[in-house]
């Protein structure tokens, strides 16, 4: 029993002994490739093994013939451990190297492309999670691009907008200086009403940057959707009768939501007006108010022929008018990207989509809690 301790004793030793010394080669070539690292661990571990087998066969006194033999198999599986760690380094190293330019070429600004060929685990799956990434900031760019166009066209249609009831004031407000104006009671009323206009696309830009901000305060309170959305019917009914347009809300469920009933009726007074003025004489505006699985939907359905399929996903963003028959000549856009922004501040959900004859646009809101 004696004999067996003394031997393991002397192996671990002389383990111990090449453990140390290869730690510390690991050491001073830790910035070396991979390749370099492997060779160092297979000669770690072939050299733990020769110098415990040496340790024993002195203590135990072999022949010098019994000796070499044990010192040639061990260099033998020696050199077969060094080649095999360098060719296992290499590969490693190959599809480093490969992931590496695969990289490379999406931080410039490219799409991720998987190098060809097998690799090991780690690098499949850190390949993988690349790939994962390169898709999302394309996606992240291309919507960076399209609310960069949508702002450069948004400035583009305020500047136009703003200019239109400007050089009028200044006409009218000329023409009255000067004494020339045949009815100054009409100059005056058509320059409030102009001063109106650019009083509701002042403040619809402020709204805007309020939600863009995150400054948007809500102050949520118990609110039927049946009075909510009879409110808002109630209020648009002027501007259908001016346009020759029917308001149909015969299938209102008295829902009980939680909401800003000053924003959530902003969000159906902007929903309304649109479907009006998209909507032609003699055409009909339905607005419902349904239970679904996802909380309550209120929707509103115009007759305005349907949008371009290219063109709905754009709906909601800010500085969208679409083409001239859709859109109020002094819109600027503002309207449905304010209805998003409440809707979604809110935790609520907006979206669009085709039906025969027109669209229908789709409010999802939680329910209240009982």
């Amino acid at each position: 029993m004696t004999d067996f301790l003394l031997i393991a004793l002397f192996a671990f030793l002389g383990a111990v002994a090449a453990g140390l010394l290869g730690a510390g080669v690991l050491w001073l070539i830790r910035r070396r490739s991979l390749t370099t690292s492997l060779a160092v661990v297979a000669a770690v571990a072939v050299t733990a093994m020769l110098a415990g087998t040496l340790s024993v066969a002195r203590a135990m006194f072999l022949s010098t013939h019994d000796l070499t033999v044990v010192t040639m198999v061990v260099a033998m599986a020696a050199v077969v451990s060094l080649v095999t760690a360098l060719v296992l380094g290499r590969w490693v190293v190959a599809g480093s190297r490969a992931l590496t330019a695969a990289a490379r070429s999406f931080g410039d600004g490219g799409h991720f492309a998987a190098p060809h060929g097998s690799a090991n685990a780690e690098l499949a799956a850190l390949s993988r999670e690349l790939a994962s990434t390169s898709a999302k900031l394309a996606t992240s760019r291309d919507r960076e691009r399209a609310l960069e166009t949508s702002r450069r066209e948004l400035v583009a249609w305020i500047s136009h907008d703003l200019r239109t009831p400007l050089a009028g004031l200044r006409a009218m407000s000329e023409a009255l200086e000067d004494g020339v104006a045949a009815d100054p009671q009409r100059y005056l009323r058509q320059m409030r009403t102009e001063v109106e206009r650019l009083n509701d696309m002042v403040g619809d830009l402020f709204e805007l940057s309020r939600i863009h901000a995150g400054a948007l305060a809500l102050s949520p309170s118990r609110i039927s959707m049946y009075d909510l959305v009879g409110d808002a019917l109630a209020g648009a009914d002027a501007l259908a009768r001016e346009h020759g347009v029917w308001l149909i809300g015969d299938r209102i469920e008295p829902v009980p939501v939680e909401v800003d009933g000053k924003e959530m009726s902003r969000v159906l007074s902007n929903l309304l007006v649109n479907a009006i003025r998209r909507t032609p004489s003699d055409g009909t505006v339905a607005v419902a108010a349904e239970r679904s699985p996802d909380g309550v939907v209120v929707s509103v359905t115009d007759g305005c022929g349907g949008i371009p399929d290219d063109d709905l996903p754009r709906v909601f963003d800010t500085g969208w008018r679409g083409t001239h028959a859709r859109t109020p000549p002094a819109g600027a856009g503002l309207g449905l990207a304010i209805v998003r922004g409440i809707v979604e501040a809110h935790r609520g959900q907006a979206a669009v989509r085709n039906v025969p004859g027109g669209c229908r646009f789709e409010v999802t809101l939680p329910l209240a809690e009982a």
